[in-house]
C-alpha cells in the first residue's frame, strides 16, 4: 500500500489511524511490539504506532533486556518511556492490540464500548499455539528474545489486516 492511497474520505483530509499496543507495565512487550511494528511499516506509513500499560508507572524506560533484545535486531528502544493506558489513548486508537486474554478482559471491563477494536496480538499469527504473549519481566535475556520472536511472528498478519482495514464509517 502506498503512503497515501486509501487514506482519504471523499478526497478530503487524511484519515489518522493508530495501533495501540497494550501490556501490563509498558516496559517490555508493548514497547517491543510498538518499535518492531514501526520498523516494519517504515517512514511512509499512514499509521501511527503507540503503546501503553494497564498498570504502568509513567516515565519508566524500557527494561534493559528489552532494549538489548531489540538492539540485536537493529532497533533502538532507549527512547521509550512508559505510560498508563487512559481513555484518551483508547479513543485515539483505531486498533488496540493486547498481549494476553487478561489484558483484553481488563480493557473490555474498563471501556466496554471499545470491544470491537480490541485484538489479541497472537490472533494475527496462524501458527501460534498459545494465545498469550507471556510477560518476560525478570526473566533472562533468552526469554526476552523468545518473546520478541513471538511478537514478530504475529506482525505480518497484523500488517496485512491493517492494509485492508476500513473503518465502518468509511465503508461504501
Amino acid at each position: 500500500m502506498n503512503g497515501r492511497r486509501g487514506n482519504l474520505i471523499k478526497g478530503s483530509k487524511p484519515i489518522q489511524r493508530q495501533v495501540l499496543f497494550v501490556c501490563t507495565g509498558n516496559v517490555c512487550r508493548s514497547p517491543m511490539a510498538e518499535y518492531l511494528l514501526r520498523a516494519a511499516l517504515g517512514a511512509g506509513t499512514a499509521w501511527r504506532v503507540a503503546s501503553a500499560g494497564l498498570l504502568a508507572h509513567p516515565g519508566q524506560p524500557a527494561s534493559d533486556e528489552a532494549v538489548q533484545t531489540l538492539a540485536t535486531r537493529g532497533i533502538d528502544l532507549r527512547r521509550h518511556r512508559s505510560r498508563t493506558l487512559t481513555r484518551d489513548l483508547i479513543d485515539a486508537a483505531t486498533l488496540v492490540v493486547v498481549m494476553t486474554r487478561a489484558h483484553r478482559e481488563q480493557i473490555e471491563a474498563l471501556y466496554p464500548d471499545t470491544r470491537a477494536k480490541v485484538y489479541l496480538l497472537k490472533t494475527f499469527d496462524p501458527a501460534a499455539a498459545d494465545p498469550d504473549v507471556e510477560d518476560p519481566i525478570g526473566m533472562p535475556i533468552r526469554i526476552y528474545s523468545e518473546t520478541c520472536d513471538e511478537i514478530r511472528a504475529a506482525l505480518p498478519g497484523l500488517v496485512q489486516y491493517m492494509e485492508t482495514f476500513r473503518p465502518a464509517d468509511t465503508a461504501s
